[in-house]
């Protein structure tokens, strides 16, 4: 199954076209995240019938040169940003990786879905785009990884992911849980969470390779 097969009854909607020509409206007259060519970039990276793995984020990040169309993932060479940079801590305290590479695409093409709720946002202001209505894109795309896939692990860090529990079958698939990596809430259950060695195991226990974290 091709991303292209799983997202044809969606993109022939009038939804779809007016949220593209209000995508391409914004970033003619708004400076806006990521680059155009990189709004799919997680679809692009990922491809559907790889998926073992989705992180949810909600938009991409909103400062120049960050947000490459991966959640949580900036480009190469750019300064992780602060949730980032837990995640990192969280990895090497679960299984001792010390990770420098700040664009995740390698975790990307081994099926790990890094999945913002709006694919685009204006320069500077976080969740600007939410009005463009992109979760119903999103939605539907989690829905059809729950519908279509076996023994996928959901990760719904913090209120605003773990909200997307509803678009998931737990019977099929794990939904793994915790607080959100940001500043703001890692001491609330983030840290010690150990979220990468959890999902390895799950994806083991059900004859899938682990990830290379």
């Amino acid at each position: 199954m091709t991303w292209e097969e799983v997202l044809a009854p969606i993109k022939e909607t009038e939804y779809f076209k007016t949220l593209w020509e209000n995508v391409t409206y914004e970033y003619s007259v708004n400076k806006c995240f990521p680059p155009k060519n990189q709004i799919f970039r997680a679809l692009k990276v990922t491809p559907f019938d790889v998926i073992k793995v989705v992180i949810i984020g909600q938009d991409p990040y909103h400062n120049d040169g960050q947000a490459n169309g991966l959640s949580f993932s900036v480009a190469e060479g750019v300064k992780a940003p602060p949730s980032l940079k837990n995640i990192f801590l969280e990895l090497k305290s679960d299984l001792g990786i010390e990770r420098s590479r700040t664009d995740l695409e390698d975790w990307g093409k081994q099926g790990v879905l890094m999945l913002n709720v709006s694919l685009t946002v204006k320069a500077h202001e976080p969740n600007s785009h939410k009005y463009l209505d992109w979760s119903r894109f999103t939605d539907f795309i989690i829905h059809q990884i729950s519908d279509r896939g076996e023994h996928v692990v959901f990760v719904l860090w913090g209120a605003f992911a773990q909200k997307k529990a509803a678009l998931i079958n737990p019977a099929k698939h794990f939904i793994l849980t915790s607080a959100h990596p940001s500043p703001f809430s890692v001491h609330r259950g983030f840290f010690g969470s150990q979220p990468f060695s959890r999902i390895n195991q799950y994806l083991e226990q059900h004859s899938k390779s682990s990830i290379n974290w």
